[in-house]
């Protein structure tokens, strides 16, 4: 009921504003979100300069300056700035604009109409990204309506192209760099919790596991399926893709991991993390006390080791024929410390069959990179404002399963945080899924904590 009516109070206040002119920063983050979920920007094949525009057109009714960035005309980069006045490095806002594709018929209403129902916007990219990009921008106007001078610039990045970069954010390194440069970044990535206890957890993103898609392959003497071959490649690959899949990988600690369990295993819902903590230490005891943790809760365990998950095989065409080759795709996601060549020399070993090659993937590569300091002013920032938010907030930094297209300034020296400000409302995130949602009241809520996050790094002065 609480979050309905907080809907029908988004509703009712996006009236009111038709007819007064005046509009709070909760309801024109709401208002940005409905606009952008509505342009499709399915990577792929993206069309990102749709959503790019329209940025562009909010931006310059509100006399902000900015420009369209990139190589490819249908896959534009957006860029907006608030000058500083000091002339230090400025804050950057960064969001992608393209979404994965939606598969219609998952969906119980249209993926890009913004729908209102059951107190929730259901959208593509209502959580991954554009709810982001929605309160940055809110957030953004709002500082220019204010005309409050600040002492460092303020960048909005909207990237195109996050899931290859290779029009976002890579071209932008290459090409474009002075013009991004910041002396840190807050982008995707972090996660805020409501627990059973009353405390929330806000996680916020200062790393991330590195996508090191491989590929398993075999070939074999094609022939009849009536006579069974033992050089079968869809039977080797599968035989190896199962290994894979079932192996234990080697736990790792890092600054980031060590420092998440410490701090989460005060809490009452996880207590129970105390004892196994000491054995994630011990080579001898590591992989059990992972295993333990993943059969409580799969998400910690995907923090503690690389992972493996086979998605694509690609073998034959009929029934009664044997392949001469077989291929699957194996989704790696591998720690920061590890190499590719560390990587691919493990997975040969459990696989043991010198019949099978497994190789990386053509492809983009992101880098691998230590973990942004929790010691600079944006950081301490959002410590604080996360502390006045939450009565029992507890602020830990949190490395991210995944990966965004903030590993590559992160690379060229940029402190890049997943910032926490949307708490989590579905028991299993909707990111990537069907049925994908936000409520207004948690938009709103975040837009007005990132709000608070920039003033207050304003108030810090010009130091990092």
């Amino acid at each position: 009921m609480r979050v309905w009516k907080a809907g029908l109070a988004v509703c009712l206040a996006t009236a009111a504003w038709a007819a007064t002119g005046q509009e709070s920063l909760e309801v024109r983050a709401g208002r940005y979100l409905t606009d952008l979920v509505r342009i499709d920007t399915s990577n792929p094949p993206g069309n990102e300069t749709l959503a790019a525009r329209y940025l562009q057109q909010v931006a310059e009714r509100e006399g902000i300056p900015c420009e369209l960035l990139g190589g490819n005309p249908t896959r534009l980069n957006f860029l907006a700035r608030l000058p500083g006045r000091s002339g230090a490095r400025p804050l950057l806002l960064m969001a992608h604009s393209d979404v994965v594709p939606a598969e219609r018929a998952r969906w119980t209403v249209p993926p890009f109409s913004a729908t209102i129902q059951n107190g929730f916007v259901y959208g593509r990219g209502t959580v991954d990204d554009k709810s982001l990009l929605a309160a940055e921008l809110a957030v953004m106007v709002e500082l220019r309506r204010m005309n409050r001078p600040l002492s460092r610039g303020l960048l909005l990045l909207s990237e195109a192209d996050e899931e290859e970069e290779s029009t976002g954010m890579e071209w932008l390194v290459r090409n474009a760099w002075k013009k991004i440069d910041a002396a840190f970044a807050l982008n995707e990535g972090g996660v805020a919790l409501e627990l059973p206890s009353g405390a929330t957890l806000y996680q916020i993103q200062t790393a991330e596991k590195v996508p090191t898609p491989v590929l398993v392959r075999a070939r074999g003497t094609a022939g009849h399926g009536s006579l069974p071959r033992p050089d079968n490649p869809l039977v080797r690959v599968a035989r190896a893709i199962v290994a894979l899949a079932d192996a234990d990988q080697p736990v790792r600690l890092n600054s980031t991991t060590r420092r998440y369990f410490s701090e989460i295993s005060r809490l009452p819902e996880y207590q129970w993390l105390v004892h196994l903590i000491p054995r994630l230490e011990r080579r001898q005891t590591a992989i059990p006390a992972a295993n333990a943790i993943r059969d409580r809760d799969p998400e910690l365990d995907a923090q503690l080791r690389t992972t493996v998950s086979p998605d694509v095989l690609h073998a034959g065409t009929v029934v009664n024929a044997i392949p001469g080759g077989a291929e699957a795709q194996v989704d790696v996601r591998r720690l920061p410390g590890e190499t590719c060549a560390e990587i691919l020399a493990r997975l040969h070993r459990i696989v043991n069959d010198n019949q099978v090659e497994i190789v990386l993937a053509p492809g983009h590569d992101l880098p691998a990179t230590g973990p942004s300091p929790i010691s600079t002013s944006l950081y301490r920032t959002m410590e604080a404002v996360f502390r006045r938010a939450s009565r029992r907030a507890v602020v830990v930094p949190y490395m991210q399963r995944g990966a965004t297209d903030g590993a590559s300034l992160r690379q060229k020296g940029i402190p890049v945080y997943g910032v926490p400000i949307f708490a989590r409302e579905d028991r299993e995130n909707r990111a990537h899924g069907a049925d994908e949602r936000i409520s207004p009241e948690v938009l709103g809520r975040g837009a007005r904590l990132l709000l608070e996050i920039v003033e207050g790094v304003e108030e810090f002065g010009v130091k990092i």
